[in-house]
Order: structure tokens, then sequence, then C-alpha cells
């Protein structure tokens, strides 16, 4: 089965995670994200841990078994610093390839005060200035900018439909234009910031968006629990869209929770709540 048209087409890799020497997740896994060899760290909520696979499926080795109690999502820098919301535990955590905890935000096992960080934090990312964007999330409406040295910056947010207001702030990216694009799934939009917390504009006709991809290309990337995949350019416009229901390879059978592209444009994407815990393996046809 192919999927997708144009200059975004894909295979599906059938069984990617029990290819030589893989195993099964294990449980629910609702993000992923590759490192600089295209290794894939893969967050698994109950039990929590960080799975971590070669690119053609073998599997290397777990850690975070005794720090994470429900990892949401996972980001990688380009220097290889990992970035792990924790949805139960009220943080975010910054780790070495090796499982290494580097940096925390927020108190573990405890919410913030009101408006503050963090409750039910779902999603981070940091720019390429060293400061952390955080959309916090499950538990309240906000989205936090802290500075390099961990100082909290600036916060903005409320419940709404409004400009500049969400229903539910799922995850964050920053874009080549300097812009904070942030996920408000439940308003099935993406709004666009400047990084103090100025709204600047957003993309609606989105069924329920989940995450965010942005390859070196400018072309975004975003998996919609509508089980549907949509790329877009910086406009806006959109360049493809496919995806549908089903239990075969390359179809959805739950909702596309996670997104990323590794070095070689092969894409994953991971679902949930799906019982049989998937995640699955396109390979870019050129």
């Amino acid at each position: 089965m192919r999927v997708g048209s144009g200059d975004f087409q894909f295979e599906p890799v059938e069984n990617w995670e029990r290819g030589p020497a893989g195993r099964p997740f294990g449980g629910i896994v609702p993000a992923m994200a590759t490192d600089s060899r295209d290794r894939v760290y893969i967050a698994r909520r109950d039990p929590a841990a960080i799975l971590v696979y070669a690119s053609d499926g073998r599997y290397l080795e777990s850690w975070g078994e005794d720090v994470f109690h429900n990892p949401h999502s996972v980001w990688i820098s380009p220097e290889d610093q990992i970035y792990i919301a924790d949805v139960d535990d009220h943080t975010v955590r910054c780790c070495s390839t090796a499982g290494q905890v580097l940096q925390t935000w927020g108190t573990p096992g405890r919410t913030g005060a009101p408006g503050e960080p963090f409750n039910k934090p779902t999603w981070a990312v940091r720019s390429e200035a060293g400061e952390l964007f955080v959309a916090d999330g499950y538990g309240q409406f906000r989205v936090h900018r802290f500075a390099a040295d961990g100082a909290l910056l600036c916060s903005w947010g409320t419940e709404g439909s409004g400009p500049g207001q969400f229903a539910l702030p799922h995850c964050l990216r920053l874009d080549s234009r300097g812009r904070v694009l942030a996920i408000d799934r439940e308003n099935g939009r993406i709004q666009h910031f400047d990084v103090d917390g100025n709204y600047l504009g957003e993309w609606s006709d989105l069924g329920a968006p989940n995450d965010i991809f942005i390859d070196a290309d400018d072309h975004v990337f975003i998996a919609e629990g509508e089980r549907r995949i949509s790329v877009l350019d910086l406009d806006g416009k959109v360049l493809d869209r496919w995806g549908e229901e089903g239990d075969a390879p390359g179809q959805f059978a739950d909702h596309p929770h996670g997104i990323w592209l590794d070095s070689s444009g092969d894409l994953y994407i991971a679902e949930v709540p799906y019982i049989n815990d998937r995640l699955q393996k396109f390979k870019r046809i050129r």
C-alpha cells in the first residue's frame, strides 16, 4: 500500500518493531523522535519508560523506568538532547541519549499554582537560542517560555476559542519564521504566536491535530486525530493529505498522536489509544 502523492509518497514498513531482534512495545506509545543516528526514542505510557530502537526495528534498550510516570511526548534537539513532557509527574526533563537526566523543569509530583508551570504538560521544544517552550496542557490552558538558565520568561493562554485562547494546547513547534506554532486540539486549529505570546494568526480546517513535524524544506507534517496526515507549507497551503480507517499497514486503526521524520525522510506515526501498541514506520518513496 502506498500513501500520499507527488513529493510526499510513502510505503508502510510492515511489523517494523518486530524486525531483527525486535520486540513488541509492551504498552501504549503516544510519541517518538529520532536522534542524529536515526535511533528511535519512543515514549511508553504504562509501564512508563523510554524505548530505544534502531532504524531497522531492532530493539536496543529502555531507560527511565525509575524516573517517568506518564511520558506523553519526546522531542530531540540537533545536539541529541531529549526533552520529555511527563503528564502525571507535572515535569519536563532534558535527558541524554543514555537516559541521564540533565535538567528538570517543574516540581516532580506537584502541580504549579494556577497559570504557573505545570499542570499536566503535554509537549516541550527548545529554540536555537536555548529557550524552552512548553504546552501546559491537559490541566490548564497555557504556554510557557523559559530562558536557557531555566527562568520563566512569560506565559500566555486562557480557556476559550478566541485568538490566544485554548481548549487544549497539545503540542508546540518553532518554525523558521520565528513563530511559535501551538496546536489547539479541541478547537481544531494551530495558532501562531511570536515568542512573547502575541497572536499572529492560525490554520484551521484540521481534524483534532495532535503533533507537528517541520522538515528542512519547511514542510509541516501534522498528525490529526481524525485518522489523517496533512502536509502544509508555512503559509498554510495544503500540499498533501491522506489517511483512512482500518487495521491494514498504512491505515489508522486509532488516532495518530505522534509524528516524526528521520534524516532519510522516513516517517514515523504513533497511534493512541491502540490496544496493540501501534507505531508505524513509512519509508519515503523518492
